[in-house]
């Protein structure tokens, strides 16, 4: 058991979301999640995720299957609008913030730079 394993209640919340089909595995979907999670936290290798999870070639297989399919987005958008339903806000925000920065860049500024010139 890791820090980084589903709770049965985060589970359930996962497997409701995405809708997921009941049929026998070797591995079951839970144990995939746990081993994703895993990697996520720890920032590990996926050929190193230790040997008492599913294969790694499984939850890497598993992890871009979700990700072409765009599953984690639509995880994260349920779960972001339960939080704010929560909160007692509207499901969806009114209001976006977008921060940018410029920075110049050229053969100039480079060349200001390594001589430590200023204009």
């Amino acid at each position: 058991m890791y820090s980084t394993d589903l709770e049965e209640t985060q589970w359930q919340v996962i497997k409701k979301i995405l809708n997921v089909q009941e049929r026998k595995r070797k591995y079951d979907l839970r144990e995939i999640w746990n081993a994703i999670f895993y990697v996520v936290k720890t920032g590990c290798q996926w050929r190193m995720l230790p040997s008492d999870f599913a294969p790694w070639e499984l939850v890497y297989y598993y992890y871009r299957k979700w990700s072409s399919w765009g599953e984690f987005d639509l995880l994260l958008n349920n779960l972001r609008e339960k939080v704010r339903v929560k909160m007692g806000e509207k499901a969806e925000a009114s209001l976006g913030i977008m921060d940018s920065q410029s920075v110049r860049w050229g053969i100039i500024v480079l060349l200001m730079a390594l001589t430590g010139t200023r204009k």
